[in-house]
Parts: structure tokens; sequence; C-alpha cells
């Protein structure tokens, strides 16, 4: 924490230098690359800065890469649930996160949220096939905000005095390697006064990542491979059952 005041305070003194069109927002992140291994747990990500001394609210915006997901409703036949209809959308965000000084309805107008995909709401997620029912896209919304991949915090960004402040967006462990986007939004009478956008990336290192390349590159032996160990594990254990 005294590392990030520290950053805190470097980039209060480089607002105060700089001149004045830039130096309406400054903005920076504790980790600029978060590594995956096998034992990874989820990271904090900490995302701070100063803005200027006039009123604003702030918005903070990660984006994580966007790949197909499909949602299956499930049915049931004769007491038993099976797949029934589902809808694949091609460009859903694999990891989505919004924290701002209060609720977005209350800080920008609502064409403006939609433009800018600010909010679960305004997510576009549009379905492949020419069915468009809400409850897939309902449906699709609540297993990745069950599984920490969306989350929207109406008060999630702190002020610290008249031009600090910082946000904190937690990564589960079940985050997508790839390139990722935080956006710093600073929000003054319903109109965008100053913005920053800072990449971030999220890579697989070690076994983890020599088990992912495996997998991906020779998937009929990663399948193999992983139908013979489990097959190899319970016969291990049933040798050593039947010994006890």
């Amino acid at each position: 924490m005294s590392r990030a005041r520290r950053l805190a305070a470097a980039v209060l003194a480089l607002l105060a230098a700089a001149p004045a069109p830039a130096a309406a927002l400054v903005a920076e992140l504790s980790q600029r690359e978060i590594a995956v291994t096998t034992g990874f747990t989820g990271a904090e990500l900490l995302v701070f800065g100063a803005k200027e001394t006039a009123p604003a609210d702030l918005i903070v915006v990660v984006r994580g890469p966007a790949l197909p997901f499909v949602v299956r409703q499930k049915t049931r036949i004769a007491g038993i649930w099976v797949n029934g209809a589902s809808e694949i959308f091609n460009t859903a965000p694999t990891f989505y996160a919004v924290a701002s000084t209060r609720p977005l309805a209350e800080i920008l107008p609502e064409s403006e949220r939609e433009r800018l995909r600010l909010g679960l709401d305004a997510l576009p997620l549009r379905p492949e096939g020419p069915r468009d029912e809400p409850a897939f896209r309902d449906a699709l919304i609540a297993l990745k905000t069950e599984a920490g991949l969306y989350r929207q915090d109406d008060d999630g960004v702190t002020l610290v005095g008249e031009r600090l402040f910082h946000a904190r967006i937690f990564l589960p462990p079940t985050v997508i390697p790839g390139p990722y986007r935080v956006d710093v939004l600073a929000v003054q009478d319903q109109r965008i006064v100053a913005a920053r956008d800072i990449a971030l990336v999220v890579r697989r290192v070690g076994t983890s990542a020599e088990i992912w390349r495996f997998a991906h590159e020779q998937p009929w032996l990663y399948g193999f491979g992983a139908v013979l160990v489990a097959a190899l594990a319970g016969w291990t254990g049933s040798v050593l059952f039947r010994r006890g």
C-alpha cells in the first residue's frame, strides 16, 4: 500500500507540473502485466491517479478480450434436465468491470452510456442467430457476474481529497489471458472532460503456459493423456483401497 501511495504522490506531482490541457487527468495501474501461473488465485488491480480540482465524477472501465460464448437453455424432459435452445454470442467480453464515483445513470445520459458501452445494460451483446430473446442475454450476464467476470460498482472509485482517486478491480482466477484495456473517464455536467486509456496484459507463465500451449497445439494428444492419467489414477486408487 505504501508503494501505491508513493506512486500516487508522483502522479500528483506530475499533474502539478504538466501544462493545463494535459493536466486534466493522470492515471496509472499498480501493474501493467498480470502473470497467470498454475497456482493463480486471482489478482487485485489498483487504478489510481489525479484529476483537476474542479468537481468531476470518475469512471473506470476494464475490458478483456472478446470471445464467442454459448448460452444454453435447460429443459426438463421426463424428470431429466437436458440442453434445449441455445444462442451464440460472438463478441462477448471475457471480462468487464466498471467502477464509478456514483451510479452511472446520474453521471451520463443514456445515449452517451450506450455509445461508450458503459454499464452492463449497455454492453453490445447480440446473438448470432435470428432470435434476439432478452432471456439469453440476461442469462449470459448473470453467468458472467456469478463467476466474477462481470461487475458494476456504483461507488467503486474513491476520491482522496480534491485531486487523488483510486479504484480496486479484482480479476478472478478464471480470467482469460490476453490484451486488456483500462479506460479512465472524468465527467463534469454530464460531459466527458478528460480520458485516459491504459493497456494491461494478462499472460500465462511457467507450467500453466506450457500446458495451455500443448493443449491447443496437440489437442488429441492432450485429450488422450488426460484420459490415461485419469484411468491410472482410478486404477491406483482401487489397488490402494483393495489393500486397505
